[in-house]
């Protein structure tokens, strides 16, 4: 038997502590207080010649994350600070230390944001939500009923289809990026901590960037994690098409019935609720029914909270209460990585210079991206060649030759300075007032993302300018892009006008 001194075992019971003080001073706060701090305090002994340290997460999701973005930095600094021999063992906190579900909130340990004390004991993982009462059948999507029963196996395999779930569209199979990373994360918290934070999640940007990928995911996850969750995945207009059908039938408790009782709602594209007043009044009172319950709404919008039109302003203000993340167009590199996951998963090695040559042509959106892969693969298929550069560009030349016939600096520039009220001959004059500079950096930001002009022609372009300029106008606006949600607005607008 293995006998540790006074002062070894001093050193273990502070270890997790000064772990997780090394682990914040390095990270940014707002990462650091998502991911590390709700963790339990890990339990630290003596295994043999080896200091085991136990991390139990309270769901799989968590586990994922914690284990790929910072197991190996937490293993380092735990050797660091523990000379001898060590492992980090991190495994999913056992159901059976759940208690029975009342409805009460998760220990303090493992609420986001909360200091864990210096003598924390290992929390217990999250509470399951209230089954539904006696038995109680609901209707889910498409009219279908889930009725809570003791089949958790079936009932988790046909709710897919009973609310309205895509089991295809899980986190592993959404490649991560600058362009989504807030929104993935944000959407990763809820899936380990429904109710909790970022609640409601407003989810924005344009057509084909993964907004209901991302929402299906929670959804997938919470499933998984806990099959008697009450979950419903739906489009807008389906919850229209609700609101009429039961105000022809005057049964608006059954309207009740299916959406006051959930545990996670997803709602797609509300910027469909616009003008239609009965829609929001009663999409309002489920909002308020689902909030009071501590239930989490996700949803989706071509726009922000408050650049939605014809939606009431109490229903616009609900939307922004909680957390508001844009999912923008994703950038080369991450297009290049989803072209090459998105092959890998048909069994086809994508060159990497056949990746970077789509990529570069393709902008628009995902949606567009895996349309022209399917043409690329498909084009090699039927003609029996290797994927290459030229058969690429054979295999898309309709769309290349659209693309550059209908995107070019001058037009870019046109654009833009009808949209800011201003004139072309500004984007080439030496005039820098604001109300011009700004325009002129925007332009040169698009010529940039949306053309395969280089910086020293884009230069020439703008009035003869420098390489530098153009450099410092595109980084200026593209990180500006990502704090002022209304200066994404107005790009993604004219992005949209310039793409037709």
């Amino acid at each position: 038997m293995t006998h540790t001194s006074p002062e070894s075992q001093a050193d273990l019971a502070t270890l997790w502590q000064r772990s997780c003080e090394r682990l914040a001073a390095e990270l940014p706060e707002q990462q650091y207080n998502t991911w590390i701090r709700p963790l339990p305090a890990a339990e630290v002994a003596q295994d043999g010649d080896t200091a085991l340290v136990s991390l139990r997460v309270p769901n799989r999701f968590m586990l994922d994350w914690i284990r790929t973005q910072y197991s190996a930095r937490l293993e380092a600094i735990l050797g660091e600070l523990h000379p001898g021999a060590l492992r980090l063992d991190i495994a999913l906190a056992p159901r059976s230390a759940a208690p029975a579900s009342t409805g009460a909130r998760p220990p303090a340990a493992i609420l986001p944001g909360r200091a864990l004390p210096p003598n924390a004991v290992q929390a217990q993982p999250l509470q399951p939500p209230q089954a539904a009462q006696g038995g109680q059948a609901y209707q889910g999507h498409a009219g279908a009923a889930y009725a809570q029963g003791n089949d958790a196996p079936q009932r988790a395999q046909r709710s897919h289809q009973v609310m309205g779930l895509n089991p295809a569209l899980t986190f592993d199979k959404l490649v991560p990026g600058r362009a989504n990373q807030m929104a993935r994360t944000a959407a990763l918290h809820v899936a380990g901590a429904p109710g909790q934070m970022y609640n409601p999640l407003f989810i924005y940007g344009g057509v084909g960037l993964g907004k209901t990928h991302l929402m299906n995911a929670v959804g997938n996850a919470l499933l998984a994690d806990k099959p008697d969750a009450r979950i419903l995945y739906l489009h807008a207009e389906q919850f229209i098409s609700d609101v009429v059908k039961n105000y022809q039938r005057k049964t608006f408790d059954e309207l009740k019935a299916k959406y006051h009782q959930l545990d996670l709602l997803l709602i797609d594209d509300v910027q469909f609720f616009a003008g239609k007043d009965r829609t929001q009044e009663e999409f309002f009172n489920a909002f308020e029914a689902l909030l009071a319950k501590k239930a989490h709404i996700i949803m989706t919008s071509d726009t922000y909270p408050k650049g939605l039109a014809n939606i009431d302003e109490r229903l616009t203000s609900r939307f922004d209460a909680g957390l508001t993340v844009a999912i923008e167009p994703p950038e080369l590199e991450m297009r290049v990585a989803i072209l090459i996951k998105k092959a890998a998963q048909e069994g086809i090695d994508m060159p990497e210079d056949v990746a970077f040559f789509v990529a570069k042509n393709v902008r628009a959106n995902v949606r567009e991206l895996e349309g022209a892969l399917r043409k690329v693969l498909a084009f090699a298929k039927f003609s029996h060649k290797e994927i290459t550069i030229n058969l690429a560009r054979e295999a898309l030349k309709d769309l290349l030759s659209i693309q550059n016939r209908q995107i070019s600096v001058e037009n870019i520039q046109k654009t833009v300075a009808d949209f800011y009220k201003i004139k072309v001959a500004d984007m080439y004059s030496k005039k820098r007032p604001a109300s011009i500079a700004k325009p002129r950096q925007i332009a040169m930001y698009l010529a940039k993302e949306l053309t395969q002009k280089s910086l020293p022609e884009i230069g020439e372009l703008f009035g003869g300018r420098d390489h530098t300029t153009v450099l410092h106008a595109v980084r200026k606006i593209a990180g500006e892009r990502g704090k002022d949600s209304e200066l994404n607005q107005q790009l993604h607008v004219l992005e949209q006008t310039l793409k037709g």
